[in-house]
């Protein structure tokens, strides 16, 4: 496995476990950003093995996935996940406090679609 590919998977995970930390610690907003997070860096992961170039400062996880010809099993998550790398940030984009907008609901089911989304990336990397 190239270097760059090694690199973006190895952060993924460990955003997905500070993900899980921080739903312990009832952090809704954190998880839900770090569910976005894994899920990025892991289909960037995947991009740039399947494609053999970087696919750019993009944060979209609905164009990383129809790159990378995720499942559409996952596209509906991907959805929901994607718009929680702003608005778990910025108040103006939230319309609101960020941190008020998560509850334990939301967090879970962020984290659930991130793993489902490693778990088919680790598969698709062979690892």
């Amino acid at each position: 496995m190239r270097e760059e590919v090694s690199n973006w998977w190895k952060q993924a995970l460990k955003d997905l476990e500070s993900a899980s930390k921080n739903l312990q610690i009832e952090e809704y907003y954190v998880t839900a950003f770090l569910s976005q997070q894994a899920t990025e860096k892991a289909l960037k992961a995947l991009y740039i093995h399947t494609v053999k170039e970087s696919p750019g400062p993009t944060h979209s996880l609905i164009f990383l996935g129809k790159k990378v010809k995720i499942p559409d099993e996952f596209l509906s998550g991907i959805r929901k996940v994607s718009p929680d790398f702003v608005i778990t940030r910025y108040p103006d984009a939230a319309n609101g406090v960020p941190y008020e907008l998560y509850d334990e609901e939301i967090a879970k089911e962020r984290l659930k679609i991130a793993k489902g989304v490693i778990e088919w990336v680790q598969k698709e990397l062979k690892i």
